[in-house]
């Protein structure tokens, strides 16, 4: 009788971990290090890959929420970034994007982590309001980071959901921090993309901040006017 195939044992997620890491770590080039220094992204275990491969593994991984998880508890930054890349937006809990944003502590993997997995996730829009109140310089960048990627990808949201959340950007704006300045910047510019009636909104509201007695608030409605009032095709 012809024996039976044995079926293959399951991949284990720490396995499927360390294979990650090796291969970040084949990818890994001075360059890409540098390039970290040069765009002001102080990570701590950063290995210097590029974008594109840790997308390319993204791709090749597949979504797995367990995998994730993994990652992200490896601390190395390469990893963190993939880890949005890899999980299942459905999965993630309310509290799972409270802790991973809590261990923000550069703009990139704050920006990265919003706009490829949290503003897929059903408690975005409440993750906006919440964070938005924070004290901690990158959980508040992330509120912003947030809006700006919602702004940019939920195609079904209503100008409503926008509107809700001038209010959010007004406050903020007197919070001087770069990356928080920033951040609100990037999202009162992308909600005026939305639709002429948010353009209109955004800029009534930078005209407001125009005149207001801090200088980040100056700032984003400097760089907010400037923006909108650029072809559509002109704007970044």
């Amino acid at each position: 009788m012809p024996q039976r195939k044995e079926k293959p044992a399951p991949r284990r997620i720490d396995d499927e971990v360390r294979e990650a890491l090796e291969w970040l770590e084949r990818k890994s080039t001075r360059r890409d290090r540098e390039n970290l220094k040069r765009f002001g992204i102080n990570a701590t275990n950063a290995l210097g890959v590029s974008m594109a491969n840790i997308q390319t593994l993204g791709k090749r991984l597949g979504r797995s929420h367990e995998l994730a998880e993994a990652l992200w508890d490896t601390r190395c930054y390469e990893a963190r970034l993939l880890a949005s890349f890899v999980d299942e937006p459905e999965r993630v809990t309310p509290a799972q994007m409270d802790r991973w944003c809590r261990d923000f502590d550069n703009w990139g993997i704050c920006d990265t982590v919003c706009f490829f997995l949290f503003d897929r996730t059903p408690h975005a829009y409440r993750k906006v309001e919440q964070w938005s109140g924070k004290r901690e310089e990158f959980v508040k960048r992330a509120a912003f980071a947030l809006l700006a990627s919602l702004a940019g990808h939920d195609k079904q949201a209503s100008d409503a959901a926008f509107l809700q959340t001038l209010p959010l950007i007004e406050r903020a704006a007197a919070d001087d921090r770069n990356f928080v300045m920033k951040g609100v910047s990037w999202a009162l510019r992308r909600i005026g993309t939305r639709s002429a009636a948010l353009k209109s909104e955004s800029l009534t509201l930078a005209r407001r901040l125009s005149e207001s007695e801090h200088a980040s608030a100056r700032w984003i409605a400097r760089e907010t006017i400037k923006d909108l009032s650029r072809p559509a095709k002109a704007r970044r």
